[in-house]
């Protein structure tokens, strides 16, 4: 979810082949909605609902407080105004407006049709979109007229009251330069609207579209289809430009998951951001069943945009299996107004999580030394957490204090939960089988329409594979005692090592040793931490402007080329920094010094456990 680039993930249900028929007395079972992205007002985009036949002289029309996979309270409805209910001979219906999500509308026998404007909420975004009020990017809206609309389709369409599972039918009139990216298909032949249609509320929430300039590529691996959709302001990326690393590592994940996976079609929805005022600033990603949707900064490096972009949707693909596949009722049922929450995060977010690593040394994209220092960063992390929380108890009132504060360690001791499964489970079968193995039994037992009851979970894995097995899940996953985590990596030969290593120049972990003034954009050293051995060796001092590294003039504009090119410097080469220093302007000359740390991480050391390893690491 928030490394440096934010990932969030899990989503619902579940997809059918069945969809809404508009003929006849199907009609009136039909939710019919049409979206007017042409004539944009005051930043605002027009809804019209038709409602199916509605029996009940009040109805509640709703769009959700929460969605799958944010773990966050949004209130979407708080986006949209001017709510209007119509009768069949044009009459405006009282209604009365419940709550920030909610509207009640009388007369409702009578109810023909629904009106009400629509904000974006990349407008509103006043950081990172964590720890404040924002809604996380890749779950907002955008409305940029004739430029781009992010349509994640839960921030303009709502639901009637006990109406979830009725048919969608879904029209978006669009300008003819702009082009729809998505998943779900197209029905209409023309060019300036789409017609979608879908079985049920839940799919249509799980089906996003990017409306912009056509920037696409397609192209098929090993029988699934994938489509990668770009928009950048300034057109510094194109879809072409990242397939190529997309591709490799797509391939590399269906051929990790094998006969798991048996998605046809697949979608990678990026959106760039310019970093302006009323643009998107919270990064990462949100996955659906055959979609993921990104957000990160345009001004990032292509090294530094495609490390990102293989880093979140990695993680947003293995969600195919858990949560898509597997989940419990509160996944399969889940209630955007009043959510339930599933006990079950270790598995969802951290088995997926740690999929995302192990595919990567399992496919050779990544080398033991590399995995296992990934390992060691997560248990650091995870140390910074509370490690005595029960994590189904944190999973289950992850929406509430204390436990919202700790769901980034679903992302650090979740996949380290996963992995000490994985040890078990290959240790105890001597190296046949492992996780993956039982996911797969796991998804044949219950499935995408087949959800488990949360309390009934352990026994099921248990049952399917040692008893092992279900003594960690009550001891280190239900229960309060840490992981001693030296003791699963030696059951596969691997113990504690230490590395002195190059540090970032201008990061400590996730602190930075610099600033960024908002009104001048100037990039400025910190006066309030300690300097590094970069700073000292120029003599470069807190208060200091950064005006230009090399003749190349920094600011906010650039700031991640500024961070991206200094991975690249070594040490002892020439430097020459351009600074301002009360005011007046100097230019250092020197060399670059880089700052080491001694870190944590593991190697294999037992060549007796080669053999099982072997089978943990390569399957």
């Amino acid at each position: 979810m928030r490394k440096i680039i934010y990932t969030l993930a899990l989503a619902v249900t579940f997809w059918s082949c069945k969809t809404g028929s508009t003929s006849g007395d199907a009609k009136s079972k039909t939710v019919d909605v049409n979206i007017n992205l042409v004539d944009v007002k005051d930043d605002k985009v027009l809804v019209t609902v038709t409602p199916p036949a509605i029996k009940t002289d009040e109805v509640i029309y709703s769009i959700p407080k929460t969605v799958p996979g944010t773990y966050s309270t949004d209130n979407y409805g708080k986006y949209s105004d001017g709510f209007k209910a119509f009768d069949t001979k044009g009459n405006e219906l009282t209604v009365k407006r419940i709550d920030d999500n909610s509207w009640s509308i009388s007369n409702a026998k009578t109810l023909k049709k629904i009106t009400y404007l629509v904000g974006d909420t990349f407008d509103t975004e006043k950081g990172t979109g964590f720890g404040n009020d924002d809604v996380f990017s890749p779950a907002g809206t955008n409305i940029n007229a004739g430029v781009n609309f992010m349509v994640n389709t839960h921030g303009f369409v709502g639901y009637f009251q006990d109406k979830l599972d009725v048919p969608y039918k879904v029209t978006i009139t669009h300008p003819e330069t702009l082009w729809g990216a998505t998943s779900m298909t197209d029905e209409d032949a023309s060019k300036t609207s789409d017609v979608f249609t879908t079985s049920r509320y839940a799919i249509l929430v799980e089906n996003p579209i990017m409306y912009s300039k056509p920037d696409y590529t397609t192209f098929n691996v090993n029988g699934m289809d994938i489509l990668i959709a770009v928009y950048s302001p300034t057109g510094k990326f194109t879809a072409e430009s990242i397939t190529p690393e997309m591709k490799t590592m797509m391939t590399a994940q269906k051929n990790f998951l094998g006969k798991i996976n048996s998605t046809k079609k697949y979608t990678v929805i990026l959106y760039l951001s310019s970093l302006a005022k009323d643009d998107a600033h919270g990064f990462g990603a949100l996955e659906h069943p055959t979609v993921t949707t990104v957000v990160l900064p345009e001004s990032m490096p292509k090294e530094k945009l495609v490390e990102s972009m293989k880093d979140v949707v990695s993680h947003e693909f293995f969600h195919i299996v858990t949560p898509l596949t597997i989940h419990s009722k509160e996944i399969q049922y889940f209630d955007y107004n009043a959510p339930k929450m599933s006990e079950h995060l270790w598995m969802y977010e951290g088995v997926t999580e740690y999929f995302a690593n192990l595919f990567q040394i399992n496919q050779g994209l990544i080398d033991e030394a590399e995995f296992y220092t990934r390992i060691a960063d997560k248990i650091e992390q995870a140390k910074g957490l509370n490690d005595t929380m029960s994590f189904t108890v944190m999973s289950k009132n992850v929406l509430e204090q204390p436990y919202k504060d700790q769901y980034l360690n679903v992302y650090q001791k979740g996949a380290l939960i996963g992995m000490c499964i994985d040890i078990i489970i290959r240790e105890k079968s001597n190296g046949e089988r492992g996780i993956l193995d039982l996911m797969h039994k796991l998804s044949n037992e219950y499935g995408i329409e087949k959800p488990f009851n949360d309390d009934e979970l352990f026994a099921k894995i248990t049952q399917l594979t040692y008893p092992e097995v279900g003594e960690f899940l009550n001891k280190y996953v239900a229960g309060t005692t840490p992981i001693p985590y030296d003791v699963y990596l030696a059951k596969v030969g691997v113990t504690k090592s230490t590395e002195k290593k190059a540090s970032p120049v201008f990061l400590k972990g996730q602190t930075p040793y610099i600033s960024v003034d908002k009104q001048t954009k100037e990039i400025a050293v910190r006066s309030d931490i300690e300097p590094n051995a970069f700073f000292k060796n120029l003599n470069l001092k807190g208060g200091d402007i950064l005006v230009s590294i090399n003749d190349k003039p920094y600011s906010l504009a650039n700031i991640y080329d500024l961070i991206g090119e200094s991975e690249n410097w070594k040490e002892n080469d020439p430097i020459t920094v351009k600074i301002k220093r009360a005011g007046k302007e100097e230019t250092i000359k020197g060399t670059v010094k880089l700052p080491y740390e001694e870190s944590e991480t593991f190697k294999a050391t037992d060549a007796s456990k080669d053999k099982l390893k072997n089978a943990w690491l390569k399957g």
